[in-house]
């Protein structure tokens, strides 16, 4: 009876191929696929086995042909063996420093498993260009295979679909490693002599400090240092670095350039308060820029972005700041001249969501950055949590093969083989512009924070890593061992940068303490700097240039049917004087495009908007070619850069705020699909948009459109959730608002990008949902060829000596209170509406309340539940505004923003608003 392979299918013509016959089966199924996909030996042990064209439907007792030649059955077995080793023979690679045994067997990449035994070891075989070979004996190639896999670098690739990128990748790695010549050994030593000097000297200075030392992954420093010397020879402008806080302040000190005097400054807390904006943060979520001086000369720009405490949230921020620049740069075709890096935590790599989210977005459209070099900096554990209690996989980084990434391990005591790894991941990121992982394993010498003791949940791993030299003493004493370095110029290396770090040390005692007033340069007595006007009119004839771009694509462009209608209307609205709010956020946009502002435009179905409203992009019907009407206003408009996002929230945002810091000259729009979708990025919010100017005096305009509204769609597509944005403001740090009309929405966009750089701070926008085809919410033409953002709009119809009710709402509302007023013929009641809640108008609402009668009642009115919406914000302020006090008409109280049936939702709005003027 025949054998049956793994997958219940009789085995290859009876060959027997043991626990590898998977991996035959798999060249098979690609052979039948694909003659070409396979090596040479596949294809000539199949073709001898002809005709078979379909395995499964052959005879189960099925033997080995008599014409199959034994020498071509040990061939194939010989191949089958070299790609096992290059799928599995990471799983032998002495990657672990802490492994008590390195490099133990596995039982799938055994010789015996392949038929074969040592009686062939000094037979020689067909391999088909292996190790750069046409033949070599089995022994040859089991040393090149361990050599290749199985020492201080694990590599995975074969997951990669693209054979080009995996052969490139064999190449490579089967090729000889020569041993680094002199220079490069001493440069490698000086690296891990700086990188140790510096976590000893703080931890002998400053005992009993957080600092996130890198000690037993000092390697890193040396790994940077090789991937920008590589930059450096391939012309890459620049570096941006997003990392958390294992070995930050190294990398700060030895690859940004940091000051050690800068350094010493925060640890002695003496930091003089009135040179940041606000409250400032720790030392260990500072960003920088600096120029990093490579020891064999030339210089690159390097920056590491300022991140909070919630770890890989800054991965894609600083994906944002990379794309942003590399726009900037404009040099036409697809050279990315600056490399992102972003260096993880394992746990963290593994742990965390928008990891993922992160690398899914690496070669989408609106994303793409050339590739990105990951490093993880692998301690082996998490704060206490080993691995067995924070993965489900293997590897910290197998999430990166969702992305076909090679991912490189190494272990962190072989600073040449980091290198090595490197370099090779830098070139096939040249290469491909792809994402590209190196785990860096390694070990945590102390706790997560200096402080903590892990030997507490970790004594047998800790026994160990006490017990081990540092990455540089062994390095040294190899290089000594070996003869290629002195002893005395090991020593003399690391006593020459002690005592350097010893003098700034001496230096920064000796400076005197700054003032330590507790004033800040923010108040709320500045709050009015975010609502400084600008010239935001524009002429007639821009706007009828503009709405000229939504008809006009060529002849041959067959606009959807269901579209038509919607941009021809767009043509009437100017003359008839109802220009709806898509219509006037395309004259924003498009204004600013000839005013020479860039706009990206990036969300979720944004391109066609959520509520089909928009039409920033068309699609042939017929052929599928896309036309973006706005990017055809002349060849001296700015570039209008509308993207549907993925479908993402966390990342998505985090992209959007990095770019919004290297695009000052840009309005960055970043849009959810329904209002409450931001839930999803509320880490974002909360750590970057709301607070990153008080802490790391960042600053950001990036625009947040959030669609809001109650009507009847349940709880999770009607609230935009106001009171959490509101609760976020102070200090003048952003801008909130939620403008009822086109016309106004125009005026704050355009005041958004044309502010002055001081005066800009994230702006978020309530925008509608219903009244996107209200015909009560449409402006005339007027309204944009004059005036500016209105924060507060005046009931212009109120009859002010007989009004007894004043009602001070914001959004959607307005229109049921006054269609309610009209129905009912109620002349005794203004509607007065908050444009902008935050920085609050108070000037504005003050003077439109002094306009009605001191005795007036006043109500504040919103459609959200009264522990939601704006109500808690605003109500002291109108209170005090009115000298009297303000009731609130709303929802009840509830844990959701709405009900979750329309009819009850109807019903509740009707009582809303008929109470409202009771």
């Amino acid at each position: 009876m025949a054998s049956q392979s793994r997958a219940g299918q009789p085995a290859l013509y009876g060959l027997e191929f043991g626990l590898n016959e998977w991996l035959v089966d798999e060249q098979y199924e690609r052979y039948i696929r694909d003659p070409g996909s396979v090596d040479q030996a596949w294809r000539d042990l199949f073709t001898s086995l002809a005709p078979a064209p379909d395995r499964r439907a052959r005879n189960a007792a099925t033997t080995v042909s008599d014409n199959v030649d034994e020498a071509a059955v040990k061939a194939v077995r010989v191949a089958a063996l070299i790609h096992a080793y290059r799928v599995r023979g990471h799983l032998m690679a002495e990657t672990n420093p802490l492994a008590a045994e390195q490099g133990g067997a596995h039982p799938e990449l055994d010789i015996v498993a392949f038929g074969l035994g040592d009686e062939d070891l000094g037979r020689r075989f067909v391999v088909d260009g292996f190790a750069g070979q046409v033949t070599m004996t089995l022994r040859d190639v089991l040393q090149v295979l361990r050599k290749s896999y199985c020492r201080t670098v694990g590599t995975q690739y074969m997951h990669i679909q693209s054979s080009e990128e995996r052969c490139w990748v064999q190449q490579r790695i089967e090729s000889p490693h020569p041993r680094p010549d002199r220079a490069e050994q001493l440069q490698i030593l000086y690296r891990l002599g700086a990188a140790e000097a510096f976590e000893i000297f703080l931890h002998t200075k400053y005992v009993g400090q957080k600092r996130y030392s890198l000690e037993g992954g000092e390697s890193a420093i040396v790994l940077l240092d090789a991937l920008l010397h590589r930059s450096i020879r391939h012309g890459v402008r620049e570096a941006v670095i997003g990392m958390a806080h294992r070995g930050r302040l190294n990398v700060l000190a030895n690859i940004v350039g940091k000051s050690y005097g800068e350094i010493f400054h925060e640890f002695e807390d003496a930091v003089d308060i009135r040179s940041v904006q606000g409250s400032g943060d720790v030392k260990y979520h500072l960003g920088a820029e600096g120029t990093y001086h490579a020891l064999g000369g030339g210089t690159i720009a390097v920056s590491l972005v300022a991140n909070p405490s919630h770890l890989e949230i800054v991965g894609p921020v600083a994906q944002g700041v990379v794309r942003a620049k590399q726009e900037a740069a404009a040099d036409g075709g697809d050279t990315f001249p600056v490399l992102p890096i972003v260096v993880h935590g394992d746990a963290a790599f593994a742990g965390q969501g928008v990891v993922g989210e992160t690398l899914n977005m690496s070669q989408l459209p609106g994303y793409h950055t050339g590739g990105t070099v990951h490093i993880v900096i692998n301690n082996q554990l998490g704060f206490t949590t080993s691995p067995a209690h924070g993965r489900s996989s293997t590897y910290a980084t197998d999430v990166a093969r969702t992305i076909e990434a090679p991912i490189f391990h190494v272990n962190g005591d072989d600073p040449e083989a980091a290198v090595r790894v490197a370099r090779l991941a830098f070139d096939y990121r040249q290469a491909f512009h792809k994402d590209v992982v190196i785990d860096l394993i390694c070990y945590r010498r102390h706790g997560h924070s200096e402080v903590d003791d892990p030997s507490i949940t970790q004594p047998a791993m800790y026994d160990r890593i006490a017990a081990r030299p540092s990455v540089r003493k062994q390095y040294a004493e190899t290089l000594v061992r070996r003869g290629d370095i002195g002893e005395r110029q090991v020593e003399g290396a690391l006593r020459d940068y002690r005592e350097r770090l010893e003098r700034a040390f001496v230096e920064t005692q000796a400076l005197s303490l700054p003032d330590r007033s507790p004033e800040h340069i923010i108040s709320e007595n500045t709050e009015g700097a975010a609502a400084t006007q600008v010239t935001t009119a524009i002429t007639e004839a821009t706007a009828r240039h503009i709405i000229a771009s939504q008809t006009g694509p060529a002849h041959d462009f067959t606009v959807h049917p269901r579209v038509l209608p919607q941009l021809r209307r767009r043509a009437t609205m100017l003359d008839a004087g109802t220009i709806d709010w898509a219509t006037g956020e395309t004259l924003a946009i498009g204004s600013l495009l000839l005013d020479g502002v860039p706009v990206r435009l990036a969300g979720q179905d944004s391109r066609r908007g959520t509520f089909g409203q928009r039409h920033a992009v068309l699609t042939d019907r017929r052929t599928g070619v896309e036309y973006t009407p706005l990017s055809s206003l002349g060849a001296t408009a700015a570039d209008f850069s509308p993207y549907d996002s993925m479908l993402s929230e966390l990342a998505a945002l985090a992209f959007e705020y990095g770019y919004s810091l290297a695009r000052p000259d840009a309005l960055v729009l970043w849009e959810a699909q329904f209002g409450d979708f931001a839930n999803g990025a509320q880490t974002v919010v909360d750590e970057y948009i709301a607070s990153s100017e008080q802490k790391w005096g960042q600053r950001s305009g990036v625009t947040l459109l959030l669609p809001h509204g109650l009507e009847g769609q349940g709880p999770d597509h009607s609230s935009g959730r106001v009171e959490r944005f509101l609760q976020l403001c102070a200090q003048g740090n952003m801008s909130v608002a939620m403008p009822s009309l086109p016309g106004n929405y125009f005026h704050l966009l355009r005041q958004q990008a044309l502010s002055e750089r001081e005066h800009t701070r994230p702006l978020v926008v309530f925008t509608p949902k219903s009244m996107l085809r209200s015909k009560a919410a449409t402006s005339t033409l007027t309204e944009f060829t004059t005036g500016a953002f209105r924060a507060v709009l005046p009931d212009e119809t109120a009859d002010v000596a007989r009004t007894a009710r004043l009602l001070v709402c914001s959004g959607k509302v307005f229109y049921d209170l006054d269609a309610y007023r009209r129905s009912s013929d109620l002349s005794d009641t203004a509607i007065v509406r908050v444009e902008r809640l935050y920085p609050f108008p108070e000037q504005e609402l003050s003077a439109e309340l002094a306009r009605f009668p001191a005795n007036a009642e006043v109500r504040w009115v919103q459609e959200e539940p009264e522990n939601q919406g704006a109500w808690s914000f605003v109500g002291p302020h109108v209170q005090r505004l009115a000298n009297r006090p303000v009731g609130c008409v709303s929802r009840p109280p509830a844990p959701t923003p709405a009900v979750g049936s329309a009819r009850r939702h109807a019903g509740e709005q009707t009582d809303l608003v008929a109470s409202a003027f009771r």
